[in-house]
């Protein structure tokens, strides 16, 4: 039984992991962190082509069930594997890590809405931990911000008063306390990833005091079965194989 694993995150090498050596997993990831961390198995890295491009590669490389456990803001890619697996009647599931719980925080659809709630408050000194592609929607502030990214963004989309931090986590309670003490923050504006490789920032804002603002996820694919763990996808792939065994 031949599997797709859409990843590049932690859930999709702990699946590849997990499956191989019992089923033929290839693992694909989009290509756009250097010098990615690798799952065990082949690996392919760059994007499809879109929904059809995707719905050709399954095709062509006769794969039986695909896991989307891509990160939970990957919207286009979860939206074309939606697409391609229900036209080819392909088995799909989406193993998307459960959301962070912070009440506190106050709660934006997206970039646009986390840099207007940055200008009504009147923040000044800003964690930004959106991403290189969260960046434009602050170009124009006036405020100061501390941006954390994994690779370097566009230099036109960054705001002019900054200092970029080049980083991966995991990240700890103490350093990421120490961090924003040191910088005066008095925002965080993320991302609700998810996962416990960065929680550690939002427990040192809210023992500092640092308000949050936390950009929502997008809605996944209706009519896609999902699950939040790798167990819980690894139990899938094994049903899934013993019922086609049936058949």
């Amino acid at each position: 039984m031949r599997v797709l694993i859409l990843g590049g995150t932690g859930e999709a090498r702990a699946l590849a992991g997990r499956l191989h050596p019992d089923f033929d997993v290839v693992s694909s990831l989009a290509g756009r962190v250097p010098d990615p961390a690798l799952p065990v198995g082949p690996v392919r890295i760059g994007g499809f082509g879109g929904a059809d491009g995707l719905r050709k590669w399954l095709d062509d490389n006769a794969i039986a069930a695909v896991v989307d456990a891509t990160h939970p803001f990957a919207a286009t890619i979860s939206a074309n594997a939606a697409n391609a697996c229900g036209g080819l009647a392909v088995p799909h599931l989406v193993l998307s890590r459960p959301p962070w719980e912070v009440p506190a925080a106050v709660r934006v659809a997206g970039d646009t809405a986390a840099a207007d709630m940055v200008a009504e408050k009147g923040y000044s000194r800003v964690f930004l931990t959106t991403g290189r592609s969260g960046t434009a929607a602050f170009a124009d502030s006036d405020a100061w911000f501390l941006i954390r990214v994994v690779t370097q963004p566009d230099p036109q989309s960054l705001p002019e008063r900054h200092e970029l931090l080049l980083s991966r986590g995991p990240y700890e309670l103490d350093g990421e306390r120490k961090l924003m003490a040191a910088n005066r923050i008095d925002v965080l504006v993320t991302k609700n990833s998810g996962g416990p490789l960065t929680r550690a920032k939002l427990d040192a804002a809210a023992e500092l005091g640092v308000e949050i603002v936390m950009i929502e996820r997008p809605p996944l694919p209706s009519g896609v079965a999902t699950v939040g763990t790798v167990d819980e996808a690894v139990d899938w792939i094994r049903r899934l194989s013993r019922d086609s065994a049936v058949g």
